[in-house]
């Protein structure tokens, strides 16, 4: 197929809506100042239940408890302020990929919650459960993030761009 060099009128049309963020502070979006501690506490956990599978020292259980539940907590606060994001702004919800970024983070949400609650409450151990829902995290956290930065990058989303820029 031949390009005509006309825009594509649905792309115009979803260009035309607006991405500014509903919940930012002087301009700068909140959800993209709070995803970075559970992506952080996800990782962290991960490495904890590697360490704890290495070596059977039980700080590292103990550090794997403490970081799952700031990844499950911290992420309900940053999938809260896009939740926000994602149906207060026109230009946000009318792209696929923040579709796709909400699932896999509503999903990651999941698995940390998993994660978290079977160590707190001693329905899960650390070896093997506790490392595979890690893994899953990490791997949920990557599509997530993949899907984030699509957003970021490819479509300027959270952006603060002049008029004249």
């Amino acid at each position: 197929m031949a390009d005509t060099g006309s825009p594509n009128p649905v792309i115009s049309k979803v260009e035309e809506k607006t991405t500014n963020s509903a919940v930012a502070v002087a301009g700068h979006p909140l959800h993209a100042m709070t995803v970075h501690f559970p992506i952080a506490l996800v990782i962290a956990t991960l490495g904890t239940d590697v360490f704890y599978w290495w070596s059977a020292d039980d700080f590292w259980a103990r550090a794997g408890l403490w970081a799952s539940g700031g990844a499950f907590f911290s992420g309900l606060a940053a999938g809260t302020i896009g939740t926000a994001e994602l149906l207060l702004v026109a230009g946000i919800r009318a792209r696929v990929a923040s579709w796709a970024h909400g699932i896999a983070a509503m999903a990651l949400i999941g698995v940390m919650g998993a994660n978290w609650g079977g160590r707190v409450t001693a329905t899960i151990d650390v070896l093997p459960h506790g490392l595979g829902l890690s893994l899953l995290a990490a791997v949920l956290t990557g599509l997530a993030g993949w899907h984030g930065g699509k957003l970021i990058f490819d479509h300027g989303i959270g952006l603060m761009v002049s008029a004249k820029d």
